[in-house]
């Protein structure tokens, strides 16, 4: 009994031993392949390691993320720049005057993200406001921003342009602005307001040019032929939502998803612009945000 007792401590005592096939510590791939990532599944239609090559991540830049959602992306920049002396700020949902499902979504976001500095890092909070101009960073702070499939819901608040100043006057000269988004057709008029979720390329291109951006390239790793945009509830027919019902309506338990399934989620642009050297930046008011 002893000695089973005795074996059974130095068992407990052993360290476990690291995966010699797993990543190494602070690479791309090891935040890619973390456990605390944000359903990883999805990578087979958003390949986040291809995108953020194409956008020219680098592990000691500082990343400004507009609205990040639930923090699909935070969760792969969050460790990899903390790992790596980087830094991210994330411009997520005004909390005084969002509506209820984006304070849900900024409450959920805060509640995975600000707990664990030792991994995530120390992220800088900023907001996407409504209705007055207010800075997303300190001029010229950031090296990369990104929006991630959230266009439309700059689009939708009347904000699209706005914000598009606010990204450009938070890049360096020579910065990068990333951009994924549902493509809508190129055919017909854009709807100012993108109530589908789906936004034309040369529209996105338009708006971003004329707030001061050069378009650099496109990329078409995101791109799915399968989707023909024509959804009853817009994008949001397709996964990962599978909607079933109109919004503000409940789900529809008769409703065949499985068409959805099939397509796979929505086609989508993915692209780079530059802020291009040499441009004065607007002077701007506001504290250093890095803690």
């Amino acid at each position: 009994m002893l000695t089973l007792a005795a074996a059974g401590l130095a068992g407990c005592g052993r360290q476990k031993q690291p995966d010699a096939n797993a990543p190494p510590h602070g690479t791309l791939a090891w935040a890619l392949a973390g456990d605390w990532r944000i359903a990883p599944e999805r990578d087979e239609f958003r390949h986040p390691l291809q995108t953020l090559l194409f956008w020219g991540l680098e592990p000691n830049m500082t990343v400004l993320e507009v609205l990040p959602g639930l923090g699909w992306y935070t969760a792969i920049l969050a460790p990899y720049l903390a790992a790596n002396g980087g830094h991210l700020i994330d411009a997520g949902f005004d909390p005084t005057s969002g509506t209820m499902a984006e304070r849900e979504t900024l409450a959920a976001w805060q509640a995975r993200f600000t707990h664990d500095r030792r991994l995530f890092g120390a992220i800088a909070q900023t907001v996407v406001a409504r209705n007055q101009d207010r800075p997303l960073a300190p001029a010229g702070a950031a090296d990369l921003a990104i929006v991630a499939n959230t266009f439309h819901v700059l689009m939708a608040q009347g904000i699209a342009e706005r914000v598009l100043a606010e990204i450009f006057a938070a890049l360096k000269p020579g910065g990068i602005f990333g951009v994924e988004q549902h493509r809508a057709y190129s055919s017909g008029e854009q709807d100012p307001t993108a109530r589908s979720g789906y936004v034309q390329e040369v529209y996105l291109k338009t708006l971003a040019q004329e707030a001061g951006f050069a378009f650099i390239a496109a990329s078409d790793v995101n791109a799915n032929p399968h989707d023909n945009r024509d959804h009853p509830f817009g994008v949001w027919s397709l996964p990962p939502d599978l909607r079933t019902a109109p919004f503000g309506r409940p789900d529809n338990p008769a409703y065949d998803t499985k068409p959805y399934r099939a397509v796979g989620e929505s086609d989508r642009m993915t692209l780079r612009f530059e802020k291009p050297n040499g441009l004065a930046l607007p002077a701007r008011q506001g504290s250093d945000l890095r803690p």
